[in-house]
């Protein structure tokens, strides 16, 4: 019985909160727009794209500003009108000689010039938005009445009016002369069209061709109205939000002195890289031959000290061949050992005195003489005096002193 009253306490409010649920509760369709994707949420004048298609014209979205034909029309947003002097001046060019072209308030960076040139200025009331009633909220949306220029209005009827949005009532637009066609509401005039040459500027005093903003109020038909929309017309929107990149810049501007500096630049690394080879043939190693190294070292001893360290090695590899062959060489005196060479060898031992003791500088000729004479009496002096007997050649040597051999 306990339990059966605890559940009821339990059931009949559960009960109740079902039934409250049921009865305040019900179930329906609702359409929500989507968030904008792909081209729609990268291109801020999609939608005035399609639009203008829509009503038979052509439209294309330049980040750079190119000069259009002249009967064409540039609606320009988030452009940086003071940025390069030499495409604002072609704009103006190609308005005063028949263009259409319509700015909004995000365009007039550099006012000054744009005043001087449009006559069209921005102009603040704050004292008049303070008059205001402050408890009132300010209405995202309100009407404007077109005024035109009596010499173009067609009969006494009074222009339609544009309910627009997103206007604030603080700025209105000045000009020095009335125009040929306007926007006016209680703050002043937020949308103008002027002469200039034979063409015509259409300032609008906010943004109202952006993304979504052509949806609100009559902004699709203020765009009729402002770019005086034809068939077959050619809209250029004009736009640096996605302005490109400083390397897409450079190449548009500048592709040939970039081809050209990535072709030196790619000849400077090939002219400085590591080959694959030496530049010339290596020179095969080889050993010079033992007569080759005599006749070189007997060249640098004959060029560095006179020869007289080449001539001394002479003399004394012959006393040195000598005192192998004479017993007590060595204790002889000088003539003692011409005429001990003289019986050895069979040389003149005067010739051979002459050779030994070659006193202060002489000649190349005469040096390479002296030391053939030597070296032909060491030769004879290592072999038996019997075996070269009968030799003429050395003989010959010292008798008419000239060089017939050189070690």
């Amino acid at each position: 019985m306990k339990r059966t009253g605890i559940g009821l306490l339990i059931a009949v409010p559960l009960l109740g909160l079902v039934f409250w649920i049921a009865r305040n509760t019900y179930w329906a369709d609702t359409t929500l727009p989507l968030p904008p994707k792909g081209e729609a949420l990268t291109n801020p004048f999609y939608a005035a794209q399609r639009f203008t298609e829509a009503l038979g014209s052509s439209s294309v979205w330049d980040r750079v500003f190119t000069t259009p034909p002249r009967d064409s029309v540039i609606v320009a947003s988030t452009w940086r009108w003071s940025l390069s002097v030499t495409r604002r001046e072609a704009l103006k060019r190609w308005v005063e000689s028949g263009g259409r072209l319509v700015v909004d308030a995000t365009v007039a960076e550099d006012e000054e010039d744009f005043e001087r040139w449009s006559g069209v200025a921005v102009d603040y009331d704050f004292d008049a938005v303070s008059e205001e009633n402050d408890d009132k909220p300010e209405e995202p949306c309100r009407l404007f009445d077109e005024e035109r220029d009596p010499a173009s209005r067609r009969g006494s009827k009074p222009g339609p009016r544009f309910w627009l949005c997103g206007f604030d009532r603080v700025s209105f637009l000045t000009s020095k002369g009335a125009g040929i066609w306007r926007l006016r509401d209680t703050s002043g005039i937020q949308a103008i069209r002027v002469a200039l040459g034979r063409g015509h500027v259409t300032v609008v005093n906010g943004s109202p061709f952006r993304y979504r903003g052509l949806f609100d109020g009559d902004h699709a038909r203020l765009f009729v109205a402002a770019t005086e929309l034809r068939r077959q017309d050619d809209v250029h929107f004009l736009s640096e939000d996605d302005h490109p990149s400083l390397l897409t810049l450079t190449w548009q501007y500048g592709a040939p002195v970039v081809v050209l500096s990535l072709a030196l630049i790619a000849l400077a690394l090939w002219r400085t890289g590591v080959r694959f080879g030496p530049l010339v043939a290596p020179i095969v190693a080889a050993r010079r031959s033992l007569a080759e190294q005599i006749r070189g070292t007997g060249r640098f001893a004959l060029r560095h000290g006179g020869g007289a360290a080449l001539h001394a090695a002479s003399v004394r590899a012959l006393d040195e061949a000598a005192a192998r062959r004479v017993h007590g060489y060595q204790n002889l005196s000088a003539k003692d050992r011409g005429q001990a060479l003289a019986t050895l060898t069979g040389l003149d031992s005067q010739a051979l005195l002459n050779a030994i003791h070659h006193e202060g500088a002489r000649r190349p000729s005469e040096l390479r003489n002296t030391i053939a004479v030597l070296e032909s009496a060491r030769r004879l002096a290592l072999v038996s005096r019997q075996a070269h007997d009968g030799t003429e050649s050395d003989r010959r040597v010292v008798e008419h002193g000239s060089i017939h051999g050189t070690a």
